[in-house]
């Protein structure tokens, strides 16, 4: 069997990975599992080659397994709980590359061919294909809703497409992924914008009886930086959208803001931050500085990006913040730097903001009664989990200043889909009763 990349285990090493499981009768790698997967139960399926059953177990949980398996933060979750990895640093159970091999071998084989629910139980709407819209419509169809996503971009995917490079996540594994989802009846349209090609009214009008809003926090947060001269500061987050569809031959290079031996400055610490920079190493970038304004011990990148970054020759900047940028002929040439109450001015290329971002506002401008806090952050309810301010209409993800993580966002989707199913499910019981 091949993976799909050259990190994956062979059968036996799987195996023998399997084997070193303990199964705690009191799991700590579950408890650290956002989505609660039954970790022990999938490794010991496995440790006895029963790849079906594991895969099977897996999908009681998880949407995206073979997205989970690349790129959650394993070891501050199931890896870093692992009691293995309490008596002795660094010996827990490789949860992580064994999900990807279960994933990538269930994929290769074609083991999962779920039979298609009757979709009986309503119709859904779900807003974006992100992480958060995919886990609602797969939670969903599996339960015999009829499920239709709307998707803005010509693929789907949302940041698994976009926003994580290829050499983190292939995007032959996204494809895969989402094909399993549409193997359950899901159906994708693409190219389609809620808000501007069709509101929420219009889509209750087509006779959906709730809309999930997955549509994540896409709008980039700026900095005070001094710019007098006009030069072009560009967010992270769409340079890592320029450099994944060049590597899908859907750009040419020069449309990508990186040439060779460019001197490139990233301002963040954060999974988008070390993304960028070592992304833009990969394009033949001369010296890429990260800066950030705290110290490492408060980053939010994971140790071991920050130490693969370090192995690609990223260089770090601590208690550092970018101030003001200077031009020659229009073009960004030096940037100034405030590094503890210390004032410096370097030569620079490109600078690259990777500070966090915020929700756009296109749906919630075109509809009436979504309310969102002074932020843009939509607000949802506890009861039923999910439900916006506008009856019907159910939010999740990103764009609930909720998650920050891939997993995180499908945890949360998993909750939403229950507050969606019990809402559809009780309105349809007193329309029955009421006839």
């Amino acid at each position: 069997m091949t993976t799909t990349d050259t990190n994956g285990y062979t059968m036996a090493e799987a195996i023998n990975e399997a084997k070193r499981c303990l199964n705690c009768k009191v799991p700590q790698c579950r408890k650290g599992c956002p989505v609660d997967q039954n970790i022990p139960e999938w490794i010991h399926e496995l440790s006895m080659g029963n790849l079906g059953n594991a895969m099977a177990s897996i999908n009681e949980r998880s949407n995206l397994p073979a997205v989970c398996g690349r790129v959650c933060a394993h070891e501050r979750q199931c890896e870093g709980n692992c009691i293995l990895n309490k008596k002795e640093p660094g010996t827990h159970i490789n949860i992580g590359k064994l999900e990807q091999f279960i994933a990538d071998f269930d994929t290769s084989m074609n083991l999962t061919r779920e039979p298609i629910p009757v979709k009986d139980r309503g119709r859904v709407a779900v807003i974006g294909s992100g992480p958060a819209g995919l886990t609602v419509a797969g939670e969903l169809a599996r339960r015999g809703f009829d499920v239709e996503i709307f998707e803005m971009e010509g693929e789907a995917g949302g940041v698994l497409q976009f926003g994580i490079p290829e050499y983190r996540l292939p995007k032959s594994v996204v494809a895969s992924e989402i094909k399993k989802i549409t193997n359950l009846g899901v159906r994708i349209n693409l190219r389609k914008t809620i808000g501007p090609d069709m509101n929420v009214d219009e889509l209750f009008d087509l006779g959906f009886d709730a809309i999930f809003m997955g549509t994540g926090a896409g709008k980039p947060r700026r900095l005070p930086i001094d710019n007098p001269g006009g030069a072009k500061i560009w967010m992270a987050i769409y340079f890592l959208r320029l450099f994944s569809l060049y590597n899908s031959g859907l750009v040419s290079r020069e449309e990508v803001p990186v040439t060779e031996g460019d001197h490139v400055f990233v301002v963040g610490c954060g999974n988008t931050a070390m993304d960028a920079a070592r992304s833009a190493v990969r394009l033949g970038a001369g010296k890429v500085t990260i800066v950030y304004h705290r110290d490492i011990s408060r980053m939010a990148a994971l140790k071991s990006e920050y130490n693969e970054a370090v192995e690609e020759g990223v260089q770090f900047m601590w208690n550092a913040s970018v101030i003001a940028a200077g031009t020659t002929d229009g073009r960004l040439s030096s940037i100034t730097i405030d590094q503890e109450g210390k004032q410096f001015t370097v030569d620079a290329d490109r600078l690259f903001l990777a500070v966090g971002s915020r929700p756009a506002s296109r749906i919630v401008s075109t509809t009436e009664g979504i309310e969102t806090d002074d932020k843009g952050y939509v607000l949802v309810r506890e009861h039923p989990y999910g439900m916006t301010t506008r009856k019907g209409v159910f939010a999740g993800g990103d764009v609930t200043n909720r998650p920050a993580t891939v997993v995180n966002a499908m945890a949360d989707a998993r909750k939403v889909a229950d507050g969606i199913a019990k809402y559809i499910d009780a309105v349809k019981l007193m329309e029955e009763i009421e006839a």
